[in-house]
């Protein structure tokens, strides 16, 4: 029988389960032109931030996490001054796609053109695109002008205009879809859209954009949020620290021929105090908690988190598996459990990476309440097999914004049923990090850690990543 269908199977200590988003976009925006080189944070921020704020302000008995890098938050903020200098002032917005979306003229030159077109295809066909009958369409048209670009001069600017109004409508949030009337009535009008209406598309997005941070600092405020951060700009601090570390998890690391990161103690400062007055300055508190880049962690990064303030720090399942296997002590419910470093009051929570991975990659073609029904079922396993004990604590750590095109609906579905049925369970105990530090769940020692990221627990994907991610810019 199901825990949740029976009230007389209640136990007597509910399981704790702490939902972590992470929302991380590295810095598109070169800092000397002002222009940005992808449009991703905005993207995400009408599409992703706006939806997983809203889930929670009707779900008022959930709790979530939602870490931060504060290299986004810079570029949201960025982003809602653009805008509104551009209807204040009529000055020129420094992204690319947002200022064709209100250009006057289209561009004439088929690169230029072309480039505008190709990017209204980068998103998910068949949630983004197929769903939408009048965007499939235009979308087939741009994948005729890719292959023949001498095509263009039979094309004229409403095809475009039309081309990125739907781009930027696919993109919207969910629940702003749902609910916006203005929203509606273009989505329903499906093309001939007139500057006008593209100029009204503009500035729902800059209410969107402008809503974030009040939201979540609002949801804060009750109690229903903890906030963490990232290092600012997201760099990878244990080898900020020690190139060496690689090798602790890896020892064929391949590194660089310098010793160590010229200044890397004090640049791993930096980011981290950089960090800390940027939540302070946009949401009015100081963070207790760390996911830091990639989960990423060392045996002298934990030092410097702990002596900067923080009380909690997150990483992956395999680098707690590699430092209990290290000790010899490696148990199979080693992870429900916050640790923590000799001498150290920063407490250690470890990502459980099936139950992660279930909601970033496997339940994206469930239905929603299937897979919300999966995942108390593991969830319920967990709490059964664990029923004698209140120091339980299951951590469930994904991106918070790039799974979701893949999902119906934006996730709409599955997130909603997700709140709901977890803060209505009476084995479940939805919390936030803070608040399991703060019941004073007993904690584990941890004779040392070797050093690694969630990614299998070594930092050789990470830097594939990282190294991925500045090839975008070339």
């Amino acid at each position: 029988m199901s825990l949740e269908n029976s009230r007389s199977d209640e136990l007597a200590n509910p399981l704790n389960v702490v939902l972590c988003w992470h929302m991380h976009q590295p810095q598109y925006q070169n800092l000397s032109s002002h222009q940005y080189a992808l449009p991703w944070t905005y993207l995400h921020a009408i599409k992703d931030y706006v939806d997983m704020a809203y889930y929670l302000e009707n779900a008022p008995k959930a709790k979530a996490v939602f870490n931060f890098s504060p290299v986004l938050l810079e570029q949201l903020i960025d982003y809602s001054q653009q805008i509104r200098l551009f209807f204040s002032h009529n000055q020129a917005i420094g992204d690319p796609l947002l200022s064709a979306l209100v250009a006057p003229t289209l561009p004439t030159d088929e690169e230029h053109y072309l480039a505008l077109v190709k990017q209204c295809l980068k998103t998910n066909e068949k949630h983004l695109i197929s769903r939408f009958p009048q965007y499939q369409k235009l979308a087939d048209l741009a994948l005729f002008l890719k292959k023949n670009n001498s095509t263009l001069i039979y094309t004229n600017n409403q095809f475009l205009s039309d081309l990125l109004t739907w781009y930027h409508l696919a993109w919207m949030a969910e629940t702003t879809r749902k609910n916006d009337v203005r929203i509606i009535k273009l989505i329903e009008k499906g093309s001939g859209f007139s500057m006008h209406e593209r100029l009204l598309l503009l500035r729902i997005i800059s209410e969107q954009i402008d809503s974030i941070v009040p939201r979540y600092k609002k949801l804060l405020d009750a109690g229903q949020v903890e906030l963490s951060i990232s290092p600012y700009a997201h760099p990878i601090i244990p080898l900020l620290l020690d190139f060496n570390s690689a090798k602790q998890a890896l020892p064929d690391s391949s590194l660089p021929n310098e010793p160590n990161y010229p200044g890397g103690k004090e640049r791993s400062e930096w980011h981290l105090n950089r960090g800390l007055k940027l939540c302070e300055q946009y949401f009015g508190v100081r963070p207790y908690g760390c996911w830091p880049s990639e989960g990423a962690i060392s045996e002298e990064s934990l030092e410097l988190l702990n002596s900067s303030g923080f009380r909690w720090v997150a990483s992956g399942q395999q680098v707690l598996q590699n430092s209990l296997h290290k000790s010899g002590s490696v148990k199979p419910d080693c992870i429900h459990r916050p640790y923590s470093l000799p001498n150290q009051t920063l407490k250690c929570f470890f990502r459980d990476d099936r139950l992660s991975d279930l909601i970033g990659f496997t339940y994206q073609d469930w239905h929603g309440d299937d897979a919300v029904n999966n995942l108390i079922y593991e969830l319920e396993r967990i709490a059964k097999t664990h029923a004698d004990t209140k120091d339980k604590v299951v951590s469930i750590i994904l991106d918070g914004e790039n799974c979701w095109e893949y999902y119906y609906k934006n996730g709409y579905y599955f997130l909603t049923a997700l709140y709901e049925k977890l803060s209505h369970h009476p084995n479940i105990r939805m919390s936030t990090f803070a608040e399991c530090i703060d019941a004073e769940l007993q904690t584990f020692q941890l004779k040392n850690i070797v050093a690694g990221s969630w990614v299998y627990g070594t930092f050789d994907v990470v830097n594939q990543i990282h190294t991925t991610q500045l090839s975008r810019f070339s």
